[in-house]
């Protein structure tokens, strides 16, 4: 197969110095791989497990899913199952069959992914002088030379991609961990001043809860920033033990010594709501065990797994993981509360739309946080139409699901 250094991008495409460099830096690397010079790094991986590690470290790329769905298409489109990047890996696809393993993606819609994929590093357009894809062959059928899409440079980034994913999976499960325990702390602390104030306790729980609301929490939606995160984890520890320390100073000797069963089940089946909001955010959580108000629990005709799928977040707030419909309710009762959804609007939008669809749309808003600004108002508007017999969940999770496709 001949060689180039670097191709004119044919039709609109510009050749610029940066993609020239590029190229240059790319050639170099090959001729040392091929001279066995390439040191540990051998600028090869399986194809398949590197288009995984991609997907996770795509943010470090700047790559939408739908720009690493066309680089799995142009994949496909080679023999081998591992991507060696000391030659040129070119595939040369007809813009309909390219289409076609893209899942019918439209050719603008191509276009911009195959710039963005340029961009990023991870591939080269080899192009012919009229800008058609294609091979010449041999008299024995093999390739002389070929024009089209050369997939070398994402083989030669294989170390930095598996580098950078294993990263990614690190910091999601800080992420993770971090957000869990946040989440803990407001409801303990919440539980705690709720208690309380219904007991009347002395200790100036007034103020203490009007501190509480004074702190800016707002949600916690998925990607938030470690380092925030950190920052409020560490806030909220240091005011969870200010917080018990009130609460056990506030406790007789007869209660410290004799009653603590009693006090701890008080806390955990407190039955009585914080009465303020945090910036917008309701902090308090629903517990009343045995409440007979609730409509009777109607079955949805959707999968769980399908429902995880479509609206993933509510995952990272169910203690021990969501095999069952009660893990997801017990979730969105965490949830609504810091979305900001007083407990009112909760009982009645259960007892409207049933216990699993009014978990499933508090998990919707969830994944929509950022684009409804009145949580609480939103699906007291919903609970409305449900009670007039005009809502139905389903449209809304279509929705969702179309625009995560």
């Amino acid at each position: 197969m001949v060689e180039r250094l670097a191709t004119t991008p044919f039709g609109g495409g510009r050749m610029t110095a940066r993609l020239f460099a590029r190229q240059a830096s790319v050639a170099e690397r090959q001729e040392k791989l091929r001279a066995g010079d390439g040191g540990n790094d051998k600028g090869a991986s399986d194809k398949w497990q590197l288009i995984r590690a991609l997907t996770e470290a795509r943010d470090h790329f700047g790559l939408s899913d739908r720009a690493i769905g066309l680089l799995e298409a142009l994949v496909s489109f080679t023999t081998d199952r591992v991507l060696d990047g000391a030659n040129p890996i070119i595939v040369f696809p007809s813009n309909r069959e390219l289409s076609l393993r893209a899942r019918g993606m439209a050719p603008a819609t191509i276009r911009r992914h195959l710039t963005a994929l340029v961009e990023a590093g991870l591939l080269f357009r080899r192009d012919s002088a009229n800008g058609k894809r294609f091979c010449r062959r041999d008299d024995n059928g093999v390739v002389e030379d070929a024009f089209g899409f050369d997939l070398a440079p994402l083989a030669l980034k294989s170390s930095e991609i598996l580098s950078l994913a294993e990263q990614a999976r690190a910091q999601a499960r800080m992420i993770r961990a971090q957000r869990s325990e946040v989440t803990l702390h407001l409801r303990d602390i919440s539980k705690i001043i709720t208690t309380a104030l219904e007991e009347g306790r002395d200790g100036g729980w007034a103020e203490i809860a009007a501190e509480f609301q004074e702190m800016s929490f707002g949600s916690l939606p998925r990607g938030y920033d470690p380092a925030l995160l950190n920052a409020l984890r560490e806030r909220l520890t240091a005011f969870r033990i200010k917080v018990e320390n009130a609460y056990l100073s506030s406790l007789s000797e007869q209660e410290m010594s004799g009653n603590d069963d009693h006090n701890e089940r008080h806390i955990q089946n407190s039955n009585t709501d914080l009465p303020f909001e945090l910036k917008g955010q309701r902090v308090t959580e629903k517990a009343k065990p045995g409440d007979t108000t609730l409509a009777p629990n109607r079955k949805m005709a959707i999968s769980l797994e399908r429902m995880k799928r479509i609206c993933p977040q509510i995952a990272d707030y169910a203690r021990g993981g969501m095999s069952g419909w009660q893990d997801l309710i017990r979730a969105a009762d965490l949830v609504r509360s810091m979305l900001g959804v007083s407990p009112d609007a909760w009982q009645k939008a259960k007892a409207a739309m049933g216990e699993q669809a009014a978990s499933i749309v508090v998990a919707i808003m969830l994944e929509r946080a950022d684009e409804i600004r009145s949580p609480g108002g939103y699906l007291r508007d919903l609970t409305r139409k449900a009670e007039k017999s005009a809502f139905s969940v389903y449209p809304m999770l279509q929705a969702l699901e179309r625009q995560t496709e």
